[in-house]
């Protein structure tokens, strides 16, 4: 049992509060998943940068010159901004493969979070309300997010087994439920060469939309596609650089429920997630359907 929430913003008003109102919708779902909890924020960048959210165990070791070691080691300038235990890194658009490979000489340690225009993660073992507090979380702006807390049932409550998962430039998927034939897929899914760095399924989740992506697939198209290839009950919740999307097998025996106003589209676990959210007692609310795609973008 998991806890999902999600919140993409129409009215630009709303976007300095995104933080805070995905913050309370998080901490709202601690019940579902005391183990550990993570944000995707999507804010607006700029096409000519890419960020790199990393995370350390030996943040004050490993981020102490990082942007000047990294920028030596690529030829180009690099900007950092840290929280408590991840940094992002922000860099030329073009160098962001070459940081990547660098990171991994530089500092081993390191894990990289995500990478994009406008995507940064944040996540931890912890209480939802504490991996907040740790990020400032509330503090933050943004045009779209989506937001997990985590009772592990299939692998090890760590940093790197916290939901969101991202496997591709400015992609995100947090997941309630279990795959049954992840196993299957992971191998399947390295051998194409995509990114996969832990045991969990719903990365591997998050890997097949990438896979799917890259083969020339819409975002619908691969959220359709899990539907076919994916076994297992699942909810899932996708971030991309401009909008978010939704989908439930066939069963749908796990919780969602959504709701819309012409200032947002919400989703969360359970209705008790949303009750905060400005104009609740007026949105549109309703129950996502088995076996149906929703896609939201900017």
């Amino acid at each position: 049992m998991c806890g999902i929430v999600g919140l993409f913003l129409k009215d630009k008003s709303l976007e300095p509060r995104l933080g805070q109102l995905l913050t309370e919708m998080l901490v709202t779902m601690t019940d579902r998943g005391p183990d550990s909890a993570g944000i995707a924020i999507y804010r607006g960048g700029d096409a000519a940068l890419s960020k790199l959210t990393v995370q350390s165990d030996q943040a004050d070791a490993d981020f102490a010159t990082l942007a000047a070691d990294l920028g030596a080691e690529i030829g180009a300038d690099v900007s950092m901004r840290r929280a408590d235990s991840h940094a992002v890194l922000s860099l030329p658009a073009d160098k962001a493969q070459d940081a990547r490979a660098a990171l991994a000489t530089l500092r081993p340690g390191l894990r990289i979070m995500s990478d994009g225009a406008n995507v940064e993660i944040y996540k931890s073992v912890g209480l939802p309300k504490d991996v907040a507090a740790r990020f400032d979380l509330a503090a933050m702006s943004g045009t779209h997010g989506i937001g997990h807390t985590r009772m592990a049932t299939e692998s090890a409550v760590t940093t790197q087994g916290a939901h969101p998962f991202s496997t591709g430039s400015d992609q995100c998927l947090v997941h309630n439920g279990s795959l049954s034939n992840h196993n299957n897929w992971r191998r399947k899914l390295k051998r194409e060469g995509v990114r996969i760095e832990s045991q969990n399924d719903t990365e591997v989740g998050a890997a097949y939309l990438t896979w799917k992506m890259q083969k020339g697939a819409s975002l619908g198209e691969a959220l359709e596609g899990t539907l076919q290839d994916l076994d297992g009950f699942f909810t899932f919740v996708v971030g991309t650089k401009d909008g978010f999307g939704v989908v439930r097998d066939p069963i749908a025996c796990k919780p969602a429920v959504m709701a819309e106003t012409d200032q947002y589209v919400a989703f969360g676990s359970e209705y008790r997630a949303l009750v905060n959210l400005p104009g609740i007692e007026a949105a549109r609310v309703w129950e996502p359907e088995p076996a149906t795609v929703y896609f939201w973008s900017h």
